[in-house]
């Protein structure tokens, strides 16, 4: 899987972006901070990585794209980085 979202249940930012990787058909693992045992030491390392300590997190095909997916992809550059990564069922993919 080449695409990853770090998120905590409750999360407004972490539904949008879930929803738009669900209207694209974004194939992606979601690790749900607020749900897993060490999810603060996830997000800790996380931000060790990122420099990012808020969700969601985002990579696509390891690559790190941060948490505001809507600029991204309003921006045209989320649907091109998800086709390279092999994420996404339709290239052609406008939304």
């Amino acid at each position: 899987m080449q695409s990853h979202l770090s998120c905590k249940t409750w999360c407004g930012y972490c539904k949008s972006v879930k929803k738009l990787f669900f209207e694209l058909n974004v194939s992606y693992k979601v690790i749900k901070l607020d749900e897993e045992s060490d999810g603060g030491e996830i997000q800790s390392a996380l931000k060790g990585w990122t420099d990012q300590s808020i969700v969601p997190n985002v990579f696509i095909g390891g690559k790190h794209i941060g948490a505001s997916d809507s600029k991204f992809h309003r921006a045209g550059k989320m649907v091109p980085l998800l086709t390279e990564a092999g994420v996404i069922a339709n290239a052609f993919a406008q939304l």
